[in-house]
């Protein structure tokens, strides 16, 4: 069965004739063969198996080299993303309190503002019942002196006779100077 894909040529070398034959020694054909394999991958497919190892190498290399430009990347954008959530953070704080601040100044501005609105509408009112006060007190007035001028009218009338009058306006006119 070696034999068959084994076709090494052997030189013999005898007295008789010089010719090539086969040689049936299945394990020194079979080291001969694997020298001589070696000896033509050795000397043909270094080359081809170098060049092939190199090529691995280099898009091994460059797949590192990728890899590590991505990594840097990533890095500086993470570093980047830090600085901006750090920046956010900073700005959102500075709007808290901000917030706060205003919440605070607005509150105090309504509650100045309601007591001042407050102190209004009690001037207001105390001047409304001032003002209604005196409104009553001046009617009350009218009505007095109108009630007062009526009841002088009537005695008036039942003391003031026609001679009570005459008498009245004699000595009204000799205070004045006449007669």
């Amino acid at each position: 069965m070696m034999g068959n894909f084994l076709f090494l040529a052997t030189a013999e070398a005898t007295a008789k004739s010089s010719g090539v034959s086969l040689n049936p020694d299945v394990i020194e054909a079979n080291v001969f063969n694997l020298v001589a394999v070696l000896i033509f991958v050795f000397i043909f497919g270094r080359k081809l198996l170098t060049d092939i190892l190199t090529e691995r190498r280099l898009a091994i290399e460059t797949a590192i080299q990728d890899t590590e430009a991505r990594q840097k990347q990533a890095m500086s954008a993470l570093e980047v993303a830090k600085k901006n959530l750090a920046q956010a953070q900073t700005e959102a704080e500075n709007i808290r309190k901000t917030a706060i601040t205003s919440a605070e100044n607005a509150k105090a501005e309504i509650a100045a503002k309601t007591a001042a609105d407050i102190e209004r509408m009690q001037a207001l009112a105390a001047a409304d019942t001032s003002n209604e006060q005196d409104k009553a007190i001046a009617e009350l007035r009218v009505r007095v002196t109108k009630l007062a001028m009526e009841r002088a009218e009537a005695q008036l009338k039942n003391l003031l006779t026609d001679s009570a009058q005459a008498d009245l306006v004699d000595r009204s006119i000799a205070l004045v100077g006449g007669k």
